[in-house]
């Protein structure tokens, strides 16, 4: 027998159903409120001239009436615009740019392995086989002290790499803002290997003479996540200090914290991890909202480090032989899995439009009530972001964010070629990544963006920011020379 009713399935598009129950309820406030105005409007033009006056006139108001209700309006908003916190705006940010002269092909770093670990054969194989399924590209940089053979980690070395890195990028954050040195009142610089002493943020200081009554911080230890970190700290003193100006410099040195022993997981690192920074302009001052490019939404930071293992999946310790190095624990991504599902847990409700919120508490509360077999619920975050910055810490990273939040290749496309054209570059490569998106001219007003970090600790940092003007493709900056190659096509295995 024919069927008594059509296929559904193949005559209605899903999507299309989708979007109308999105629309439907995100917009359930409006669709209400717009029947009841237009009823008491057109209520109100059926009554003559006559009843609308007779209406007026019976209403009586005294003049203490008046001066209440006046005191009270005047008093609700002065509370309101007083605990309202101030706007905290991203005038415009500056990556460094190594030069040619620090990179390091394939080629180069696996003769440099054979040569330093020539007793070891098995440790340059293992080298080879990370490089070669890392997704980092031919012209990823190393500082000048690790081309030699052996490398030459002095603190003389490492301070020329932090003044290169830190400087460029704070000279080209001056050229781009026109910001003078003077204007800084809050300093913020994150390093978190390299804490010399004095400090990053003190050799900032003496280098553009900055006032002596600046509000300079210096964090190191706090990962990769740091940068986010950086920002959340200088939000919380532009709200106690007004019309003020906040740098932050991010970065990562990378002279002293070369791995020259055998331990495996101590050799990953030296395969990802490679030279950048960047040098970001907070303010909270009203004049720069008109040509900042960025307004901050959210910060939402998580922190795993009560948990013994998340403590120590990303640990500095020596190896048996006495040798300093980073070891990275197997248990690394199922620990950075849970530490972003927390993220997100909090994030959620603050960005997530109403129709996402709503399907997901009917699916939390179907699993508690109906069915704790029920798939969960995954909320669809690209309803509430258009653009995704996803830290460049190894491919397998991005690779889980891009499978667990639902992303498509092209949301992804940033962190992944920032990947193969820096490397790792720690805290700063999130702004190499916002960076990619403004040089493809894809950044429009009113577009979000979300930023999310993964740290030693452990940490899952995450940052919100909305577009506050059109940003048109910039001329100079890290991607200027080479946007018109990207995106390329990055092999699952690249043979060496």
């Amino acid at each position: 027998m024919p069927p008594m009713l059509p296929d559904f399935s193949n005559s209605v598009k899903l999507k299309y159903v989708k979007l109308g129950y999105q629309y439907l309820v995100n917009h359930i406030l409006t669709l209400t409120l717009i029947p009841i105005m237009a009823g008491i409007f057109l209520e109100v033009l059926r009554l003559g001239p006559d009843e609308i006056l007779k209406l007026w006139t019976s209403l009586h108001f005294d003049l203490v009436q008046i001066l209440c209700s006046s005191f009270l309006i005047i008093f609700i908003a002065t509370v309101y615009f007083m605990s309202k916190p101030r706007t905290v705006f991203l005038v415009d940010y500056a990556c460094f740019k190594p030069p040619v002269t620090c990179r390091v092909p394939f080629s180069t770093f696996m003769e440099h392995s054979r040569l330093i670990l020539s007793n070891n054969p098995k440790s340059v194989e293992f080298q080879m086989r990370i490089l070669e399924r890392s997704g980092l590209g031919e012209e990823t940089c190393l500082p000048p002290a690790i081309h030699y053979i052996p490398p030459n980690p002095t603190m003389e070395a490492a301070r020329g790499e932090a003044e290169l890195v830190i400087f460029s990028a704070m000279d080209a954050l001056f050229e781009k803002t026109g910001l003078k040195p003077k204007d800084i009142d809050i300093l913020i610089v994150n390093c978190s290997l390299f804490s010399p002493t004095p400090s990053l943020s003190a050799m900032v200081i003496n280098k553009y003479k900055l006032r002596s009554n600046i509000r300079s911080f210096n964090l190191s230890g706090m990962g990769c996540s740091a940068g986010v970190i950086s920002i959340d700290l200088a939000r919380d003193l532009l709200q106690v200090h007004p019309n003020s100006n906040a740098v932050v410099v991010s970065t990562e040195i990378i002279t002293p914290n070369y791995y020259q022993g055998n331990e495996r997981a101590m050799l990953l690192p030296n395969c990802l991890f490679r030279m950048g920074g960047a040098a970001l302009l907070l303010s909270n001052r009203r004049s720069e909202r008109r040509r900042a490019k960025y307004r901050l939404v959210h910060v939402v930071r998580t922190h795993k480090g009560s948990d013994d293992k998340a403590y120590r999946c990303v640990f500095e310790e020596e190896d048996k032989e006495g040798n300093v190095g980073i070891s990275l624990s197997k248990d690394l991504m199922a620990i950075a899995g849970e530490a972003l599902k927390s993220n997100i847990t909090t994030m959620g409700p603050l960005v997530l439009p109403a129709s996402e919120q709503l399907l997901f508490l009917l699916t939390l509360i179907g699993r508690k009530i109906v069915n704790p077999k029920w798939k969960p619920y995954i909320p669809d975050f690209k309803q509430a972001f258009e653009h995704f910055c996803i830290h460049a810490g190894g491919r397998a990273v991005i690779d889980e964010l891009q499978k667990n939040l639902q992303l498509s290749a092209e949301h992804c496309e940033a962190s992944r070629m920032t990947l193969h054209k820096f490397g790792n570059t720690s805290s700063s490569s999130l702004w190499y990544e916002l960076g990619y998106i403004e040089a493809k001219g894809r950044m429009r007003k009113g577009d979000r963006v979300w930023q999310i970090a993964f740290g030693s600790g452990f940490k899952c940092n995450s940052a919100v920011w909305k577009c506050n003007r059109s940003i048109e493709t910039p001329s100079d900056g890290p991607w200027a020379d080479c946007i018109d190659r990207y995106p390329v096509h990055i092999p699952e295995v690249v043979k060496l």
